[in-house]
């Protein structure tokens, strides 16, 4: 639990072992960010979450919580929490400075875009079984195409995705400034999709991700390769 915060500060916050209140729970399925065009959904819900203007959006996994289809059918699961908006705009850069207090092998925050239940991606600051912060994409076209990108120094990294119709770019920073290139790919040409911020904890029994310096922008990046 958090320390009281002052009164001048506004904030939102939901913890779902609270008493059930009808009205509560519908308004609080759904939240805007200041620096989002459009109103977050929880696609899945979390065991707890705030936001506050000082310090970011903060997601909590509950346990065996994760988003992953296995190549080989031994795994299917859909039960990370997720908050999701719908961008307006068809080419788009969505990035945030994620935080994650790493417990348990595979806890994360995620960028997240969904297409459909079976077409999706996520660009992930994620626990490696080695114990080392990693920068993990996973792409999901029916099965998920998993892979490892590079070891980060630190419990905080930038991610960014950058859409277009027909293409999606994955970039991580250490800086916020200079992006270095993860994944360049497709999830089909689509007009509807969604994509927001994710926390996940496969193997443990909590992770909590923070989100922060969170910015969103219409448009598209001159070369996907060199970030720019």
């Amino acid at each position: 639990m958090t320390t009281p915060r002052p009164k001048t500060r506004q904030s939102t916050r939901r913890r779902r072992d609270f008493p059930a209140d009808p009205a509560l729970e519908t308004m609080m399925k759904t939240f805007t960010l200041p620096t989002v065009p459009a109103e977050l959904h929880w696609h899945v819900p979390p065991v707890d979450w705030r936001f506050d203007p000082a310090t970011g959006l903060a997601i909590t996994a509950g346990p065996k919580t994760d988003l992953f289809s296995d190549p080989g059918g031994a795994v299917v699961i859909d039960n990370a929490p997720c908050a999701l908006m719908t961008p307006p705009d068809p080419s788009f850069l969505l990035s945030a400075k994620v935080s994650v207090g790493f417990a348990s092998t595979y806890d994360a925050g995620a960028l997240q875009i969904r297409v459909s239940e079976d077409r999706w991606a996520k660009l992930c600051f994620e626990y490696s079984p080695q114990g080392q912060p990693m920068v993990v994409s996973v792409v999901n076209r029916g099965v998920s195409d998993d892979c490892n990108s590079v070891v980060i120094d630190g419990a905080e990294v930038y991610l960014r995705m950058a859409r277009t119709p027909r293409t999606l770019a994955f970039h991580y920073s250490t800086d916020g400034r200079f992006w270095h290139f993860v994944r360049y790919f497709s999830l089909g040409l689509t007009d509807v999709l969604r994509a927001g911020f994710s926390a996940q904890s496969p193997t443990g029994a909590a992770c909590r991700a923070v989100f922060t310096e969170i910015s969103y922008r219409a448009g598209t990046l001159a070369d996907n390769r060199s970030g720019e």
